[in-house]
């Protein structure tokens, strides 16, 4: 058997794996042993085994990743998504729409501090989806906003997902997270300006939230700076090369902590949040490391190379190699989580990506946008479950109505970057 068809026949039964909900990580990891002890020799595997999880492991250039973690943990324990809510919704007073203008524009800032989508939704929907509810807001358009709100948590940075994309391809992650910063905060326009256009053609489904004066609007403001200040220290600080963006981590992760100090966090909580940053911690590094000893099976496997040498074959343009990778990174970001999709994808792509021409941090930018819209897509779309847990009694059919809008909106938003890539690395 030639070592193309040992390479496919491994990923076909790593897919399989994975569709049994065998453990992403365990599963790259397996079939990267098996695949590359099958082409060159099992002793060499065995001694990939041994070095590769030390030498991940061991990687400085891994470090940002637990202290972007406690950085967002430690916002969780502070009370900062009640907080950054309630000072939200003063600012858009008796607007029709602007409780859920007030949840986008939570969402972007809680997910500035967390880089987790997940756990921006999660956080944000406790808060806020029972007082959106409390004030007549359709189902569809409270579950829809905070679904989508929850996905900016994938792209403004520091962003995890752009942390790894920068690390597996070897860029600068400053760079990365610099290139972020335009194209999440065009998500978090796009999606107020798709709530207010909802909420205009069909004003049945929110109403007028209390008037509010210019003193509360400005107390309000007062609970949104001291997490706004953090996010912007660090990209000012990654920008103007105060420091690096592990330096930035661990300066994040500081801040964040004596904010949630100030505002009562206690040793109990304290310990609460190095236990969470550390089980986190533990699954992403599983998965890097099962990213890695499957990387040493794709090398000696020519898979990449194969794919290049079919896709010239092909005679496919740029742009129809690029709209084949998004349309795979869609229906996987339906039924995957977004870390372990890209770590699984990108190895594999990469190259078809160089060969086409286009700028790698360009394309890592496109890349995790439609992972982003991956998230909140049906059937499936991770986003939406992790809402349906924290509201059973609204069905899922609701919700999938709900985020279609948003669907739409991180389209145009995903067109805008494709036919304008100034968007994305016009900063850098």
């Amino acid at each position: 058997m030639s070592t193309t068809a040992i390479g496919l026949t491994c990923i076909a039964i790593m897919l399989v794996m994975i569709a049994f909900r065998a453990p992403i990580a365990l599963s790259m990891a397996a079939m990267g042993f098996i695949g590359f002890g099958s082409i060159v020799a099992f002793d060499p595997a065995i001694s990939i085994l041994g070095t590769g999880p030390f030498e991940t492991l061991s990687n400085y250039s891994f470090s940002p990743v637990p202290m972007f973690i406690l950085m967002g943990v430690f916002a969780s324990k502070a009370g900062m998504s009640q907080e950054l809510f309630t000072g939200a919704r003063t600012l858009f007073g008796s607007w029709r729409g602007g409780m859920g203008l007030a949840a986008v524009t939570s969402c972007g800032i809680f997910s500035a501090i967390s880089g987790s989508s997940m756990a921006t939704a999660a956080s944000m929907s406790r808060v806020a989806l029972p007082e959106m509810e409390k004030n007549g807001y359709a189902p569809t358009l409270a579950t829809g906003t905070l679904a989508a709100g929850g996905t900016l948590g994938i792209m403004i940075p520091p962003s995890i997902a752009l942390l790894l994309y920068a690390l597996i391809t070897e860029q600068s992650v400053g760079d990365m997270f610099i290139a972020g910063v335009i194209p999440g905060l065009l998500g978090l326009v796009l999606y107020g300006v798709t709530v207010a256009v909802l909420v205009i053609v069909y004003p049945n489904i929110a109403q007028p939230g209390e008037a509010t004066t210019l003193k509360q609007k400005l107390v309000g403001l007062k609970g949104l700076v001291p997490f706004t200040g953090v996010f912007l220290f660090i990209i000012g600080g990654i920008y103007s090369g105060w420091f690096t963006p592990t330096e930035a981590a661990a300066v994040g992760a500081a801040a964040t902590w004596l904010i949630a100090t100030v505002r009562g966090m206690n040793f109990e909580k304290f310990l609460e949040a190095i236990q969470e940053t550390l089980v986190m911690s533990a699954m992403i590094f599983f998965m890097i490391i099962g990213a890695e000893i499957f990387g040493y099976f794709l090398s000696v496997s020519r898979i990449s190379f194969t794919l290049v040498e079919w896709v010239d074959a092909l005679q496919l343009t740029p742009y129809m190699v690029l709209f084949c990778i998004l349309i795979l990174f869609v229906l996987l970001g339906c039924v995957m989580d977004s870390i372990a999709m890209l770590l699984l994808t990108v190895p594999v792509v990469y190259p078809l990506v160089e060969a086409a021409g286009f700028d790698p941090i360009w394309f890592g930018i496109i890349a995790v946008i439609t992972v982003e819209l991956g998230l909140i897509t049906p059937p499936v779309g991770m986003n939406v479950f992790v809402i349906k847990s924290v509201a059973p009694h609204i069905s899922i059919g609701a919700m999938y109505k709900g985020v279609l809008p948003f669907v739409v909106s991180d389209l145009v938003r995903l067109a805008l970057i494709i036919a304008f890539p100034v968007l994305a690395v016009g900063l850098l």
